[in-house]
């Protein structure tokens, strides 16, 4: 299992400390140090859908203008949007056996998925 995230992150720290009490073993991958690849996100696109996986509610992306904001509205586009702005992805994403099946943090829903 992986979780893919940034450590300060107070949602990635609920989905760290949720796993953990529940014995799940997870390697952590921070977008901060170790980026993100086109073809990470093209599968997480596949997996969510690009409008998901992009974090229109955080910081990040609110401070880009209006103008701005409004060319990034397709998949080609948020991607290397992303790749630069890694903390515009909304997190964190895991993955199991190196599929994604969750994206944010939920915990009936991690309940659901994972047990």
């Amino acid at each position: 299992m992986k979780l893919y995230g940034i450590p300060n992150c107070s949602t990635v720290k609920k989905a760290q400390d949720w796993l953990k009490q529940n014995g799940f073993d997870f390697e952590f991958h921070d977008f901060k140090k170790k980026g993100v690849t086109a073809e990470k996100l093209n599968e997480w696109f596949d997996a969510f859908g690009w409008e998901k996986v992009i974090n229109k509610a955080g910081l990040t992306f609110k401070k880009l203008s209006k103008e701005e904001q409004e060319t990034i509205n397709s998949p080609a586009k948020v991607i290397s949007y992303l790749i630069e702005n890694t903390s515009a992805i909304k997190r964190p994403i895991v993955e199991v056996d190196g599929k994604a099946v969750l994206l944010g943090f939920k915990e009936d829903e991690y309940q659901s998925r994972l047990k």
